[in-house]
């Protein structure tokens, strides 16, 4: 098509050439030879025109092309960084999907662990039982004392003489039956000489959701033929004697050492840490308390200190000043055992007090001697700041009714019982001791 247009062009310039020498010689009278220059002189001039008009078309339609060129690449550039921005977002999502399902696994992982570590511990508590009951039955045709002895009865030849002060406060019942107050103490004066004091973790969750956001720690004692004393049953006796401070020496640095493994797993995790009261009253121990707390205050944020409501009530000025320094640094503190509900919040707020715990049955009692009614006691205390915490929860009805008092926080059997530390953890937190000196523990911290 392009060909026969040149053609037709190349034709028309011959006839008006030819045109122009036929009237170079009709009408202005030249002669052939000059009429047959100037048509040839057109001609050549319609020709360079033609071919300056012809590029000058082409290179518009090429620099078209080439703009049309650009701005396909400009779009094919744009949807490669669509693809590649679709590629990110979707590795996002794998690896989020592969986080949450190492997240979910890795929970499992630990409570496997520690089912292990449980069934091993039982099968040793059985072994040991099994050897003493074989021993007992071995002598028991020498002395049928022992006979009642590993019946668990009292011996029936005497009668039973009447209980000692001591006795009435527990000792007539459970580990330390038949026991006198010396006795008692001794025990647990040669289980703290010995180390076998433990600990157990007992998580608090968030309500509704049933999210662990803290622990309690918990000590047992624990006895020579592996029974555990629960802290209830041998406190009473280890405060009258004095060894309390040395306890919470123990339990204090465990429980520093264990938080900084929770925390390495869940940066928003706290660990509750018990302590008595006569504790803060050792001037000679609270220094390094005071001391060793100062060298760990990062923990202030997760570490909370747990008093009970008696023995809050019976703090002087020396305990509360020693509340007063440990606020100072950041800690906060919380308070359990409450019997009854007649307290100032704004006192306990005021003291450094950011947390109250308060069992289920007196929460859902009705008999109360308090002006606080329980269904506003979260709201009430939550206008200090103090979160309320309803412990001893055991029933799934329980956690119904707590609801609707708006407490946020619940501890109890229901959601775990209390679980001892990994041996691994504890022998960590051991061989740690002798280095204490470098992370900053003053002497006399931990026995």
């Amino acid at each position: 098509m392009l060909r026969l247009a040149a053609i037709f062009v190349a034709i028309c310039m011959v006839l008006i050439a030819g045109s122009i020498g036929a009237v170079c010689y009709l009408l202005f009278h030249l002669t052939g030879p000059e009429s047959a220059m100037i048509g040839l002189a057109a001609l050549t001039g319609m020709a360079l025109y033609n071919t300056v008009t012809t590029r000058l078309r082409d290179r518009s339609d090429i620099g078209e092309q080439i703009a049309d060129l650009s701005r396909l690449t400009a779009d094919l550039a744009r949807h490669m960084a669509e693809i590649r921005r679709q590629l990110t977002a979707a590795e996002s999502k794998v690896d989020s999907a592969v986080n949450k399902v190492r997240a979910a696994v890795e929970p499992v992982t630990s409570e496997m662990g520690e089912l292990g570590g449980l069934v091993k511990q039982l099968a040793e508590t059985v072994s040991a039982h099994d050897a003493a009951l074989a021993a007992l039955t071995a002598r028991a045709a020498e002395s049928p004392m022992l006979l009642h002895a590993a019946a668990g009865l009292a011996p029936a030849a005497e009668p039973e003489p009447a209980l000692s002060p001591a006795k009435t406060n527990g000792a007539g019942h459970g580990p330390f039956h038949g026991l006198d107050r010396e006795a008692i103490v001794a025990i647990i004066r040669e289980a703290v000489d010995a180390n076998r004091i433990d600990l157990y973790l007992q998580p608090i969750v968030t309500l509704p959701q049933r999210k662990v956001r803290y622990y309690e720690a918990l000590s047992r004692l624990r006895l020579p033929a592996g029974e555990q004393v629960l802290a209830a049953d041998f406190l009473h006796y280890a405060e009258t004697a004095g060894l309390m401070p040395k306890i919470d020496n123990l339990l204090l640095f465990r429980c520093v050492q264990i938080l900084r493994r929770l925390l390495m797993r869940n940066r928003d995790i706290g660990l509750f840490c018990n302590v008595s009261g006569t504790t803060l009253g050792d001037a000679e121990f609270f220094a390094q308390f005071s001391d060793f707390m100062e060298a760990n205050r990062a923990l202030a944020p997760s570490l909370v200190f747990e008093f009970t409501q008696a023995a809050y009530r019976a703090m002087g000025p020396m305990e509360h000043e020693a509340l007063a320094s440990l606020a100072g640094r950041g800690f906060r503190f919380s308070m359990d055992h409450v019997k009854d509900l007649g307290m100032e919040p704004q006192e306990l707020s005021e003291r450094g007090f950011r947390f109250l715990k308060v069992s289920a049955a007196l929460l859902l009692g009705r008999n109360t001697t308090s002006d606080i009614h329980q269904a506003d006691l979260a709201d009430l205390m939550a206008r200090f700041n103090i979160d309320l915490i309803a412990e001893r929860i055991e029933a799934e009805s329980s956690v119904v009714d707590i609801l609707d008092f708006d407490v946020k926080f619940g501890q109890g059997f229901l959601f775990s019982q209390p679980r001892p530390v990994r041996a691994d953890a504890m022998q960590n937190a051991e061989r740690a001791e002798p280095d204490a000196q470098k992370t900053g523990r003053p002497e006399g911290v931990v026995a």
